[in-house]
């Protein structure tokens, strides 16, 4: 029991980790929560920071998600019984809301697909695939990001009646309606023209 309450300790903390916000102030003097969209992930970063930082607090964030869900492969954790996925959903949690950042976070995008490559990499494969395919024809991120979790749950459902593995369609369920949730403020400026775009794809 006191290995599976420091399993879920953990993925909270590591989901805190607010890459956004540390990569700002450490290396562009900037708290990225006081510009742009406010919001601390991928995407804020790429229009306040610039690419490379943009794509440094991606990586960071997709593999938070990972770190997570492996963390039952530690040799100490090797006979605690806890699912890969709740660890992962834990880390989501503490990606939007993190300890660390007043627990103002980012929208689940990133850390959500990182729990997807430590569990499921062809399904996160895919939607990396079907991530830039649709931010291809839309230049919305977000549009893109709502777009692929949806795809996910196709897949899921699938999955399960091919796998029996509902434990993977019942995290994508979560992580989709998070996903949704969290771009809420999004859809509004979709509905009225008025979401950014991105013009390097």
């Amino acid at each position: 029991m006191v290995n599976v309450i420091i399993l879920i300790l953990a993925a909270y903390l590591i989901g805190s980790i607010p890459s956004g916000l540390w990569v700002g102030k450490i290396f562009y003097k900037k708290d990225i929560r006081e510009h742009g969209s406010g919001n601390l992930g991928g995407t804020n970063s790429f229009r306040v920071l610039g690419k490379k930082a943009g794509l440094v607090v991606t990586i960071l964030d997709i593999l938070k998600g990972t770190a997570a869900t492996l963390l039952p492969l530690v040799p100490f954790f090797a006979d605690t019984t806890i699912h890969p996925l709740l660890l992962g959903a834990i880390a989501v949690v503490g990606h939007m809301f993190p300890i660390f950042a007043g627990f103002r976070g980012g929208k689940a995008v990133a850390t959500s697909g990182g729990v997807l490559l430590g569990y499921a990499w062809p399904l996160f494969l895919l939607l990396i695939v079907a991530f830039f395919l649709a931010l291809k024809v839309t230049k919305i991120v977000s549009l893109s990001s709502m777009i692929i979790s949806v795809i996910a749950v196709i897949y899921s459902i699938i999955y399960m009646i091919v796998t029996g593995d509902i434990a993977l369609l019942i995290l994508i369920l979560i992580l989709t309606v998070f996903i949704f949730y969290r771009h809420r403020a999004n859809l509004k400026r979709i509905k009225e023209g008025t979401e950014p775009k991105v013009k390097w794809i």
